[in-house]
């Protein structure tokens, strides 16, 4: 009897074969019954399809073909994925072994859990400690967090995707949609699931778009009283404390 596919770790590629060897070991590593890689690699030219498919450790299958960017690549891989919930890494992450505690502890199917990441290589940033503990939908208005460290369940994607305008902060515009909808709850416990590099996408590309949408996003999702106190704080910021800010 084929095991049922409880987890699918979704990762979306290009040109990565430097790097998706010690990424796919990590994942191997943790043991976790009833996990699936999915691959969504955008066409590739260097050895990564012939990495994949000699990969044995852990079932694994991929899509190689061009896309229109890491959350077209993504939204590609869910539409891949078997498991009951899903979770998002890059081929420059890793897996710790904290990822099998979290995975051990997901029930309900509609309920989002997640974690803690910790950086483990690039330029160390004092803004690290924003990521860690719980987020609350007001917290997560102000400071986007690590989709590294979160498992979805698949009804989650049932209803949403990662939106394509949205070059860098695809995963930040989601997951404020997803924080403000009560049919979600959302679990916290204070594991450490994976390893992140600090030198990731945001920290070199800006995302004009997203900037210019996210109150609208906060509005639309999390409320009038959400919104207003965003405003209320980032203007703040900007004219009352001469303090800059991001968003």
């Amino acid at each position: 009897m084929k095991e049922e596919i409880k987890v699918s770790v979704i990762i979306a590629t290009w040109n990565a074969a430097h790097l998706l060897p010690a990424c796919l070991d990590s994942i191997a590593a943790v043991q976790v019954p009833g996990l699936e890689i999915v691959i969504a690699d955008g066409g590739s030219k260097d050895n990564t399809v012939a990495l994949l498919e000699a990969f044995k450790k852990v079932p694994l299958h991929y899509i190689s073909e061009p896309d229109k960017g890491i959350y077209d690549a993504l939204n590609k891989g869910v539409s891949q994925a078997h498991g009951k919930w899903l979770y998002f890494m890059g081929a420059d992450d890793r897996l710790l072994p904290g990822f099998a505690n979290l995975c051990q502890k997901l029930q309900d199917e509609h309920t989002v859990y997640y974690g803690n990441t910790v950086p483990v290589y690039g330029p160390e940033k004092p803004a690290y400690t924003l990521l860690v503990g719980e987020f609350t939908p007001w917290r997560l208005a102000q400071y986007c967090m690590n989709h590294q460290q979160i498992i979805y369940p698949a009804s989650v994607f049932a209803k949403y995707q990662y939106p394509l305008k949205y070059k860098v902060f695809g995963d930040y515009a989601l997951n404020l949609q997803v924080w403000g909808d009560p049919h979600f709850p959302k679990v916290f416990y204070p594991i450490n699931i994976a390893g992140y590099y600090m030198g990731g996408l945001s920290s070199f590309h800006n995302d004009t778009v997203f900037k210019k949408d996210k109150a609208r996003i906060i509005l639309h999702s999390m409320g009038w009283w959400t919104y207003l106190r965003f405003l209320i704080k980032r203007f703040k910021r900007r004219h009352l404390q001469g303090h800059p800010v991001f968003f």
